[in-house]
C-alpha cells in the first residue's frame, strides 16, 4: 500500500483553522492549491518509496564515515533543488518566504513521506531560524545561503554522554585562538545526521563553555563549527577537526544516522561564536522550538501513513462475520464495530493534530508580522504556552495511533513485511528527542501556569469559550460546544489546582504536570476541530456540500468529542486523586 498525501484536509486546516497573520487565508487559495498539489507529487512519487528502504537498509559508518540508505541523495539533492527546503525561510538569504504553516504543510508531506530522512532538513531549518535571530550579519551572510538552500545542512549540538538532558552538566569546552575564532574540544552524542554524504557541509551549532564561564546552565555560548571551513568569500577550504566517532543502533528511523561526534582530537575545533557570551541555551531554544513543533508534525505525519495503511488493510482482510451482519457474504473487517472504532479513534485525532500544530504554526507568524504590537504579544504567548503541547500531546498519540495500526492488522502488523511495525518503531522516539513529554509537561507547568499564579493560562482558557458558545448556537453543533465547555471547565479546575497544590508542596504539580498536558492538548485539539465543525457548518448552510465531504468533518468532531474528549475529564480526576499518593509510594517499594 502506497501513501498518499491528505492535501484536501491540509487545505481544509489551513484555510479554516490556521490563517495568516491578519486572519485572511495564509495564501491565495489558487497558488496554495498549487503548492500543495505539487509538494504531494513530490512526496508521494520521489521520497514515499525510500521509507521501506530506509528502514531495511539504513544508514551505516566506516572509518569516520556515514552512507545513507540507496536514493537518499538523489531525492535530497532534487528536494533542495526544487525550493523545498526553503519554503519558509527568508527571501533575503534564498527561501520563499511563504508563512510557516504553509511550510509545515509541506513538512508534514516528507515526513509522512520517509520520516527517516525529513529530519534533516527539519533541523537544518532549525538553525537557519537560529542564525537569523542571533548571529552577527557577517555569519549571517557567509553561512545562511547555502543553508537555506539546502547545499549545506545544519545540527544541534547539546547532549553528552554525563549531562543527558541535564545541560547544566555540558563540558565542552571553547578557548579563545585570538583571532576572533575559538577552539572547540569535547565530544556530543545523539547528533542527528551528525555526519552524512547528502550535503557538502555540515554546520554544527554546538553549545560549549568559554574558560570564565560560570557554572550551571548561566555559563553556556553557542558556537557555530562546520565540518568543512569556510572561507571568507564562501568557499570551501580544509575538513575541521570534528569526527565522526560512532552511529548509534536504534529502534527505528535507521535512515536518519545518530552520531557520536568528538571536537578537537587535533587540538581544536574552529567555531564562531554566536551572539554574546554565556547566553547559548537561550539562542538554542529558537532552534529547539521550531524542533520541538517539527517532532510533533512528525507524531501526526507517523499517524496519518498508520491510518492509511491500516484503512487499506481493513478494507480487504476478511475475518469473522461481525456482529448482527445477515448476509451471506462476509464483509471485510472495516465492518467489524470494533474495528471502526479504532479506525475513528486515529482520524479524528489526526485531525486534531493538524488543526492544532498547524494553528501554533500559524500564531507564530502572527506572533513575527502581525501589524499590531498587542496582537504579536498575544500570538506570542499563544505560541509559548502552546509549543509543550503540540510536542508532547501529537507524539504520544502519534505512538498511540501507530499501535492501534499494528492492532488492526492482528497478528500480521507483529510481523515485519507488512510495514505497521516500523510506524510504531519510528515513532518511539518522538516523545523522547528535544525534550521527553515530562520536559514538555515541566515547561507547560512551570513556565505558563505557575510563573504568574496561573492568570495567562486561565485567561486563555476562558477566551477559548467563545468557540464553544459559537457551537452552542448552531443546534446541529450544540453537543460539540456542550462537550468542549465541559472539558475547558476541568481544565481551568485543574490549572487552579495546579496552583494551589504548589503553594502546599511543590513536587506536586509536576507529579501531575504529564496529565495536566494530556489533558490540554486533548482539549485543544478538540478546539481545533470545533473550528473546523463551525468552517464545515458554514459550507454546508451556503450550499457547497454536494459530496458530503464538510458533513464529514462534523462527524469527526462529533467523534472526537465522544470517543476522546472526555480523557480531559479523566486526566482532571487522576490530578487531583493521586499526585499525592504517587509522591508517597517510597522508592524502594517500586
Amino acid at each position: 500500500m502506497s501513501w498518499r498525501a491528505p492535501v484536501e484536509d491540509i487545505l481544509f486546516t489551513l484555510t479554516a483553522i490556521a490563517p495568516g497573520p491578519g486572519g485572511e487565508p495564509a495564501m491565495e487559495r489558487d497558488d496554495l492549491v498549487a503548492i500543495l498539489e505539487e509538494a504531494a507529487k513530490f512526496c508521494e512519487d520521489r521520497i514515499d518509496p525510500l521509507d521501506r528502504v530506509s528502514d531495511t537498509v539504513g544508514a551505516s559508518w566506516a572509518d569516520g564515515r556515514v552512507a545513507t540508505p540507496p536514493g537518499f541523495a538523489d531525492a535530497y539533492a532534487d528536494w533542495a533543488a526544487a525550493g523545498w527546503n526553503a519554503v519558509s525561510q527568508p527571501e533575503a538569504f534564498g527561501g520563499s518566504g511563504l508563512p510557516t504553516a504553509v511550510g509545515t504543510a509541506t513538512m508534514e508531506m516528507l515526513t509522512s513521506a520517509c520520516m527517516a530522512l525529513s529530519t534533516l532538513p527539519v533541523l537544518s531549518q532549525g538553525a537557519a531560524d537560529a542564525l537569523e535571530a542571533h548571529a552577527s550579519e557577517e555569519i549571517k551572510a557567509k553561512y545562511l545561503p547555502n543553508l537555506v538552500a539546502g547545499t549545506w545542512t545544519g545540527t544541534m549540538n547539546l547532549t553528552e554522554p554525563q549531562a543527558g538532558s541535564d545541560l547544566a552538566l555540558l563540558r565542552t569546552k571553547a578557548v579563545p585562538a585570538g583571532d576572533g575564532t575559538y577552539r572547540i574540544t569535547g565530544s556530543k552524542i545523539f547528533i542527528t545526521f551528525g555526519e552524512h554524504d547528502l550535503a557538502e557541509n555540515i554546520l554544527h551549532l554546538v553549545l560549549a563553555r568559554l574558560p570564565d564561564a560560570p557554572a550551571g546552565v548561566k555559563g553556556i555560548s553557542l558556537f557555530l563549527v562546520p565540518k568543512v571551513l569556510v572561507n571568507d568569500d564562501g568557499s570551501l577550504s580544509e575538513r575541521n577537526d570534528v569526527v565522526c566517532a560512532s552511529i548509534e543502533h536504534k529502534l527505528g528511523i535507521h535512515g536518519s544516522p545518530t552520531a557520536v561526534l568528538v571536537f578537537g582530537e587535533k587540538g581544536g575545533a574552529l567555531g564562531e561564536l554566536i551572539g554574546l557570551p554565556n547566553r547559548g541555551l537561550e539562542y538554542m531554544f529558537t532552534m529547539m522550538n521550531h524542533a520541538r513543533l517539527n517532532v510533533g508534525l512528525q507524531g501526526l505525519a507517523i499517524a496519518e501513513r498508520a491510518h492509511q495503511q491500516a484503512v487499506a488493510y481493513a478494507r480487504e482482510r476478511v475475518q469473522g462475520k461481525p456482529v448482527g451482519w445477515s448476509e451471506a457474504k462476509v464483509p471485510p473487517i472495516v465492518a467489524h464495530p470494533d474495528v471502526a472504532r479504532m479506525l475513528v479513534s486515529m482520524k479524528s485525532r489526526i485531525e486534531a493534530m493538524r488543526g492544532l500544530l498547524y494553528a501554533v504554526a500559524a500564531s507564530g507568524d502572527r506572533a513575527h508580522a502581525h501589524p499590531d504590537e498587542a496582537a504579536r504579544k498575544a500570538a506570542q504567548f499563544e505560541v509559548d504556552l502552546l509549543v509543550p503541547v503540540a510536542k508532547g500531546w501529537s507524539t504520544e498519540t502519534g505512538v498511540d495511533i501507530a499501535s492501534l495500526g499494528v492492532q488492526i492488522h492482528g497478528g500480521m502488523g507483529y510481523i515485519e513485511e507488512t510495514g505497521a511495525a516500523q510506524h510504531l518503531r519510528d515513532a518511539r522516539i518522538t516523545t523522547i528527542y528535544e525534550g521527553t513529554t515530562a520536559i514538555q509537561s515541566n515547561a507547560l507547568v512551570g513556565r505558563a501556569v505557575l510563573r504568574d499564579g496561573g492568570r495567562s493560562v486561565d485567561a486563555w482558557l476562558e477566551a477559548q469559550g467563545a468557540v464553544a458558545a459559537a457551537l452552542s448556537a448552531r443546534p446541529a453543533l450544540a453537543e460539540i460546544g456542550a462537550a468542549l465547555s465541559s472539558a475547558l471547565a476541568a481544565t481551568r479546575a485543574a490549572t487552579a489546582w495546579l496552583v494551589e497544590a504548589a503553594s502546599e508542596d511543590m513536587r506536586l504539580p509536576f507529579a501531575a504536570s504529564v496529565p495536566y498536558l494530556m489533558a490540554f492538548g486533548t482539549l485543544a485539539g478538540g478546539l481545533q476541530l470545533g473550528r473546523a465543525a463551525l468552517a464545515a457548518d458554514a459550507k454546508i448552510t451556503a450550499g457547497e456540500d454536494g459530496d458530503g465531504w464538510y458533513a464529514g468533518r462534523i462527524a469527526i468532531a462529533h467523534a472526537y468529542c465522544g470517543q476522546t474528549l472526555p480523557r480531559v475529564e479523566a486526566e482532571w480526576a487522576t490530578i487531583r486523586n493521586s499526585s499525592a499518593a504517587v509522591l508517597a509510594v517510597d522508592a524502594g517499594q517500586l
